[in-house]
């Protein structure tokens, strides 16, 4: 499997790529699937890579002002990831889960759960599902939320939130140095 980027198309452009990609014979039934909605004008697909190749050829008559492949192992959020799914299912099933104190927006929903029965199905649907970014980030800034701190290497999801939530405060924590800016607030 694979995934790629396609920038500079929307949702229903991307769709249009994709149903542009089936092929004929054996290649008819490959999967390709919209992975991510990571932000206005950013596009994630997932699924088989032949399809997937075709999908990210056929976004540039779309509208993608660049479309190119992800360096993943697995095409991850499709349904190609059923196994894995149901291997999640399996651990999760034996796990204890508590509330959360804090609500947790589940980006499968883009919606907030304190139920940890819901969660526990949340998270396994969202190995095979679709990531709702834009809507998550969405829904947060709706309910209030002006502050977002990413947590870990790099900085994409700041990227991607000054594009959805323009007005949210966005820290982004990786380094040591970051850990101490961030107490300080």
């Amino acid at each position: 499997g694979a995934m790629a980027a396609l920038l500079g198309i929307d949702i229903e452009g991307a769709e249009r790529a994709i149903a542009a990609s089936k092929g004929e014979g054996p290649a008819a039934n490959e999967t390709c699937e919209i992975a991510n909605d990571n932000a206005p004008g950013q596009v994630v697909i997932s699924g088989h890579r032949a399809r997937v190749e075709r999908a990210v050829e056929a976004s540039k008559s779309e509208g993608a002002k660049m479309a190119k492949l992800l360096p993943v192992s697995a095409p991850f959020h499709s349904s190609l990831m059923a196994p894995a799914a149901e291997a999640m299912r399996s651990a999760l099933a034996q796990s204890a889960l508590k509330a959360p104190v804090v609500p947790l927006v589940a980006n499968i929903t883009a919606r907030d759960t304190t139920n940890p029965d819901e969660i526990r199905r949340l998270l396994v649907e969202q190995v095979t599902g679709r990531v709702r970014w834009t809507e998550s980030v969405s829904f947060m800034a709706a309910q209030g939320a002006d502050l977002f701190v990413e947590v870990g290497t790099g900085r994409v999801l700041a990227g991607l939130m000054k594009r959805i939530a323009r007005e949210a405060r966005l820290i982004s924590v990786g380094e040591p140095a970051d850990i101490d800016a961030f107490l300080k607030l």
